[in-house]
């Protein structure tokens, strides 16, 4: 099929500048003012049915009048007119009995747009026009009942649909439109409908034209009549290759503003908006001008979020005209090359991000895995048959498999009546749908009932290749990812080669001949059951994981799947060990590539908590490590029980009066005892309230008293706050009860969040009790907080101050994205900037001067509090005097900066590359790994990692200052400081004792030289003439001294150009892995203290691991110096030989590497440890970077990087993307 000239020339033209598409036909057909008889005309004067409405019909009656709104609109500015069809369908013209008119309707409507299109061309040919073929929603829906009382029943099926759309289709495209244009789409089911029936045209007539597709949010909760947010939407018909996608109708340009910047954040293709004049007043009319409008379009371009702006209901000519003009001169949205990564969809989306370490499907919805499940739909009781897929939501399942395979029933139908049902319950529905068949002709019918991007499981090659192609050509029509089997005309694979061959021979015909993106393909290589008591049987464990392994590197872009029941059939009634065997199996088989699996979602086991010596009876099973593996694992039957312990303490001012007992509780940080205390306290007050305004808030000015005057520190402060909430917690219902309320005590309300992006929530966590001590109300809304979220909770909350936080370098212009949107949004409250990467200097820079309102930077806790009650004070005098005196402070930074900047000399970037650091490469022979490639470490003794760590870092996360260990003997702060390093010892001790967390980490050398000065080919082995991956590095620019380099990490890499062979080491720990298991548990029981402690210790645990590694890196696995002998204060004064820098850290500014550091070793799938798109690593307790073994390789800092280096390897950056590596 070839591209038609018009689909070339438009996206030229989108690429230059924004498109303008006209603005409402209904609207200028009112304007007319036409009565029944006029729509009748002659032609229809004995219709049966009223006509008056059915605008489609002008274009065979009085096409004049269609023809003057063409012309209106192109005089305007528009660049694309619409056809009047946007209801020239079947279903739709039913209602007129005018269903046999279709074809011609569609026909004459192009032809009459295609005249007034080229007529006002020929006036300006340096600006062509074009025309597109509107294809509206139809009157009845594919994926909702008309019946409220009956869920499943639907008015019409999708056959019908693809009927209709194709008639229409074919008559615009006869008619001369350059584009189809899906619009107001308001169930996608019937949108994918449309796509199926054109993409049979194109396929008929060897054409591709362009397809703009344009959805409907119909309210302000971002959702699709159907139920679908915009991202799950987009993923559901991103199948065909799409002009654009974009957003029309129901909402005014206001209200759709964050839908279409969500688009343009995920789409790759184009974006079209063309919204409401506003929203329709009390009498259905549109009052928003063309000047207010246009002003509103506006930003939207200079957003950089559209390529093509018009309008829909209320707009006329003149809105066109205003947006034309505003138009000129502003760029267009540049497409944006998206990460290829699988996307399936139900209501919501299921993005297959690196951060996802394995997608559970849920099997219990499969009348051939599930007695009870067959038992239901044999007798078609839905209602319980939808209980079991909640059930599978509820238990964890991200994917619903639904299978209906079973002799005596009508599996075709029982699988469209069932997944209308679960079309029709939302919590089921969000997710996408696994359609589960053996049968070609059930799989057809559930695609034709799932609007969301689903998965067919299954096609193969049994039936031969012929048939194969078809069905896959068929699964890709109908916007479908595919489970693929290991199976080919000679059966099923059960070895290695047969697994690995058959699925490799698949991936070219999809990818090469059918035209499959990669990223749709999903291999099941095929699990079968181990144990049986058949030694042929006992190898295949092994062998589908070692098969993973290889599809993973032979079929890049794939996922992997399988039935993991399967593998464990033969101890069917012993879920105790088919659990564990699930579990085992599982581990090694996700570390292998596996990237999905049927599985039981609310009956999983933990590796980790599996007993040892089951877990060892299983893997010799998996493993087929001896004969009587078997046997071994049959007479196992033991349970586990688990032990508790408890410990006497000093309780003699146990004996004091109520009000002193709960005062020493509270400065000691005791819980124990709260609850009854406080309940003593409450028989004797008149009112509940009284305990807290009486000796709990007597308790926390003492605790303020010692805080402020520096004899209490804020571990303890933190332990306070877990023994007041807990008493208030408690009296919260008594104080319901009597009709008051404990938030009259509130000070204020204050908002903290974490931006989008970014897990860190140490600091915000602590800033919160402290403000919560002092009588503010918190409003957390936790951690990865898109900016929106973020607005409109404080609109709602009615907030006093917003308080963002961050710990990585995204973090800060994610900060200043949230600062301009209140800004945009003509906010005034005070908004507070903290987190580790923040500064007074950029806060003062980049962050106040996108808004308007207060901004203050707070450098830690202790500081919150101060500086809230001056801006939440009743004297506004004293709040106008502190903002101006932060405005004139911030005023006199950004003086300071640009003094500094302008007396920074900086080189040119080429002038920089030529200072680089000189090592002398011909003679020096860089030390060849002794372990090259990737070794992986699992559960790392946490008794080792604890001689590495550095305990100063962990003082200062708790705002004590001083260097360990003289901190603990320091006169102000030592006592608090021996108690806090006593308490994390202890805890410590529990933790290793107790097996909270857990320690990974993975570390890997490969071959690699420096090309072009800043860049580092990564090589896949000593051949090096394949490239695992180029690391970009950045130079330092600032001029130096005479004699001093300008350093880049590249530098301490031998250049390509010398010959020698050099190598580069990567790395990623955590100390953190599966804390939240314990943090939830804190958290529960209102502990405060010691989830924040449990945090602190695991972010040692990751630095001393990455400590501990690098020591063992450079003794025993790269091995360059294997006599060394440090104490742990030389590691940590850094005396050694080689560094370790981290991607986002000064040497390495772009925390955008770390994504090649993880593909490099398959982090996630390794370690367990995520990215975000952020690139924030989770657990937050992780570290990651790079090793360098030159003896002159050191820390340094980059410093600023001038435009011209940006620039430079931004063209890199994006040349690589775009050619695929």
């Amino acid at each position: 099929m070839e591209y038609t000239p018009k689909y070339k020339q438009i996206k030229e033209i989108l690429q230059q500048r924004i498109m303008i598409i006209d603005g409402a036909m209904g609207t200028m057909i009112q304007q007319h003012k036409l009565t029944e008889n006029d729509f009748r005309g002659t032609r229809f004067a004995d219709a049966q049915k009223d006509i008056k409405g059915n605008n489609e019909v002008l274009s065979l009656i009085r096409p004049d009048i269609i023809e003057a709104i063409h012309k209106a609109y192109l005089e305007a500015g528009a660049d694309i007119i619409e056809t009047n069809t946007f209801s020239a369908n079947a279903i739709s013209q039913a209602d007129y009995d005018m269903e046999s008119l279709c074809y011609e309707m569609n026909l004459a409507s192009a032809q009459i747009a295609r005249k007034a299109a080229d007529e006002q061309t020929s006036l300006t040919p340096d600006r062509p026009r074009f025309v597109a073929g509107a294809m509206g929603p139809t009157t009845k829906l594919a994926s909702m009942s008309p019946d409220v009382n009956d869920p499943g029943f639907r008015a019409l099926n999708y056959d019908e649909l693809v009927a209709a759309y194709g008639e229409q289709a074919r008559g615009l495209i006869d008619g001369g439109a350059d584009i189809l244009l899906i619009e107001t789409i308001t169930d996608t089911l019937n949108c994918k409908a449309a796509l199926y029936a054109i993409d049979e045209i194109f396929e008929q007539r060897g054409i591709l034209m362009p397809i703009m597709i344009s959805g409907t949010i119909t309210d302000q909760s971002g959702r699709t009549l159907s139920g679908q947010t915009v991202e799950a939407f987009y993923i559901s018909v991103s199948h065909m290759p799409l002009l654009s996608i974009g957003l029309n109708c129901a909402l005014g340009a206001k209200e759709m503003r964050p839908h279409i910047e969500e688009l343009a954040n995920i789409s790759d293709c184009f974006i079209s908006a063309y919204p409401n004049a506003g929203l329709p007043n009390e009498m259905g009319e549109y009052d928003q001008d063309a000047h207010e409008m246009g002003h509103l379009i506006r930003d939207f371009a200079l957003s950089g979020f559209v390529n093509i702006v018009g309008g829909c209901c209320g707009t006329t000519p003149s809105h066109i005209r205003a947006m034309a003009e505003k138009m000129k001169s502003i760029p267009p949205r540049r497409l944006k090359e998206q990460p290829a990564y699988t996307k399936l969809s139900g209501l919501e989306p299921l993005v297959f991000r690196p951060d996802i370490n394995f997608v559970n499907v849920g099997e219990r919805t499969n009348v051939t895995g599930s007695k009870k499940f067959e038992r239901l739909i044999k007798k078609k009781d839905y209602a319980a048959a939808l209980e079991v897929a909640q059930q599978q939501v509820e238990g964890g399942a991200q994917v619903l498999d639904v299978n209906m395979d079973e002799g005596l029933l009508d599996s075709k139908q029982a699988m469209i009546e069932f997944l209308n049902l679960v079309m029709s319950e939302p919590d089921i529905a969000r997710l996408p749908i696994m359609i589960d068949s053996s049968k070609w002709e059930v799989l057809e019918a559930g695609l034709k009932c799932v609007q969301g991007r689903c998965v067919v499981n299954s096609i193969s090659l049994k039936e031969g290749e012929a048939e194969f192609v078809q069905q896959a050509r068929l699964v890709r029509r109908y916007g479908a990812a595919a489970v693929v089997m290991a199976f080919d005309e000679d059966g099923q694979a059960d070895t290695i080669e047969r697994k690995v061959s058959i699925c490799q021979r698949a991936y070219k015909i999809l990818v090469d001949k059918v035209g499959f993106r990669p990223e749709d393909i999903i291999f099941d290589p095929n699990i079968f059951a181990i144990a049986t008591g058949i030694e042929e049987h006992n190898d295949y464990a092994i062998n589908y994981i070692e098969a993973c392994r290889l599809i993973k590197d032979t079929c890049p872009g794939v996922k992997i799947s399988g039935g993991v029941s399967n593998i464990s059939f033969s101890f069917r009634g012993n879920d105790r060990v088919r659990e564990a065997i699930h579990a085992s199996f599982l581990y090694y088989a996700i570390k292998a590539g596996m990237d999905m699996g049927i599985v039981n979602a609310g009956m999983m086991e933990v590796y980790e908590e599996l007993p040892k010596d089951l877990l060892v009876l299983v893997e010799d099973v998996i493993f087929n490590r001896n004969p009587g593996a078997t046997e071994a694992l049959t007479a196992y039957a033991e349970q586990v029980k688990g032990e508790s312990r408890s410990l006497e303490k000093d309780l003699e001012w146990r004996k004091a009066p109520v009000h002193e007992r709960l005062a020493h509780s509270l400065v000691k940080g005791i819980t124990e005892f709260i609850i009854e205390d406080t309940e003593e306290a409450r028989k004797m007050a008149s009112m509940p309230l009284e305990v807290i305004e009486g000796p709990l808030m007597d308790g926390m000015n003492i605790v303020g008293d010692l805080f402020g005057s520096g004899k209490m520190f804020l571990p303890q402060v933190v332990k306070s706050a877990r023994v007041m909430k807990q008493s208030v917690n408690y009296l919260t219902p008594f104080i319901e009860a009597t009709k008051s309320s404990a938030g009259d005590l509130s000070k204020g309300r204050i908002l903290l969040a974490t931006v989008k992006g970014d897990v860190h929530d140490i600091g915000k966590n602590i800033v919160g009790v402290v403000l919560g001590c002092n009588n503010y109300e918190i409003i957390d809304l936790g951690v990865m907080v898109s900016a929106d979220k973020i607005l409109n909770e404080a609109i709602a909350q009615n907030v006093g101050i917003i308080g963002l936080s961050g710990l990585i370098t995204p973090s800060l212009d994610e900060m200043i994205h949230v600062a301009r949107e209140m800004q945009r949004r003509k906010f005034t409250i005070p908004l507070l900037i903290g987190g580790a990467t923040t500064s007074r200097t950029h806060t003062a820079v980049k962050i106040d001067g996108q808004y308007d309102g207060p901004v203050v930077h707070v450098l830690d806790a202790s500081r919150s509090v101060a500086v809230a009650s001056v801006l939440m004070s009743p004297d506004e005098k004293v709040k106008e005097e502190f903002i101006a005196s932060i405005a004139a402070e911030y005023e006199q930074v950004r003086t300071q900066r640009a003094n500094m900047k302008s007396e920074k000399r900086m080189l040119s970037y080429s002038d920089a590359r030529r200072n680089k650091l000189k090592i002398d490469w011909a003679n020096y022979t860089p030390p060849m790994p002794a372990h090259p490639g990737v070794t992986l470490f699992s559960d790392f003794p946490l008794a080792e990692i604890r001689n590495y760590i550095d305990w100063t870092p962990f003082f200062q996360s708790w705002q004590l200052t001083g260097k360990f260990p003289a901190i603990l003997d320091d006169v102000v702060v030592g006592e608090s400081a021996r108690d806090l390093y006593n308490d994390a010892q202890r805890m410590i001790d529990r933790i290793i004792g107790e097996k909270w967390i857990k320690a990974n980490g993975i570390i890997g050398f490969w071959p690699a030289n420096t090309v072009e000065d800043d860049l580092i080919e990564v090589y896949t082995d000593q051949s090096r003439t394949e490239i695992l991956e180029i690391l970009v590095c950045r130079r330092q620019q600032q001029q130096k001294a005479a004699g001093l380099p300008n350093i880049s990490l590249a530098d301490f890499i031998a250049p390509k150009e010398s010959g020698v062979i050099d190598y580069i080491g990567a790395f990623a720990v955590t100390g953190g892995m599966n804390i939240e298991e314990k943090l939830h548990e804190f958290e529960a029981s209102q502990d405060v203290y010691n989830a924040i402690l449990l945090k602190a210790i695991a972010d040692r645990f990751a630095e001393a691991f990455a400590e501990c590694m690098h020591h063992l890196v450079r003794t025993k696995y790269w091995a360059y110096a294997p006599d060394e002998n440090l104490t742990n204060e030389d590691y940590i004064r850094e005396r050694y030989r080689g560094i370790r820098p981290a991607p986002g850290y000064p040497a390495c500014p772009e925390h955008s590497e770390k994504g090649k550091l993880f593909r490099m070793m398959d982090v996630t799938a390794n370690t367990g440890i995520e990215l975000t798109e952020f690139f924030a690593m989770v657990p937050t307790a992780a570290v990651s970077g790079w090793y360098f073994s030159h003896p002159d390789s050191k820390y340094f800092g980059v410093g600023d990087i001038p435009d011209d280096q940006k620039a430079a390897w931004k063209a890199f950056e994006f040349h690589r993307e775009r050619v695929g590596d």
